[in-house]
């Protein structure tokens, strides 16, 4: 998985930032969805490679909540995390203890679960609250 995420790395269109970062995610029928972050001039529009690679499973019919494990790659000093917008995504869609491995291009490598990445994290559960209508 690490090496899907360096291919998709090289493949960022970073032109701000040169700050590439590359994710593959592993579905429940075995199949590696890529992501790379893509930069826009006015910065909101962005969009990092954990979330690409999420969204582009969902369009291509994986249902959430069927990961396996996404892995992330970076040009980082130590092994790259998710952003805390990952972060909250990623628990949305994704099993809590679905590993996160996270890699630098030096091979250095850190592994966590989505739940360890955001203790407490705002879900679907504290929409329910006081809202019967909420999905």
């Amino acid at each position: 998985m690490i090496e899907a995420a360096h291919d998709v790395w090289k493949r960022a269109y970073v032109p701000y930032s040169r700050f590439q970062v590359g994710a593959a995610l592993l579905d429940g029928q075995g199949v590696i969805h890529k992501g790379c972050n893509v930069e826009n001039a006015a910065y909101g529009p962005s969009n990092c490679a954990e979330r690409t690679a999420l969204h582009r499973a969902i369009a291509d019919g994986v249902k959430p909540g069927t990961f396996k494990a996404i892995a992330v790659i970076g040009d980082t000093p130590g092994p790259i995390t998710p952003c805390g917008i990952c972060r909250q995504v990623l628990t949305e869609l994704c099993p809590p203890d679905m590993p996160v491995i996270m890699s630098n291009l030096a091979g250095d490598i850190n592994v966590m679960t989505v739940a360890e990445l955001l203790p407490g994290a705002f879900n679907s559960s504290d929409l329910k609250k006081g809202n019967d209508k909420a999905v």
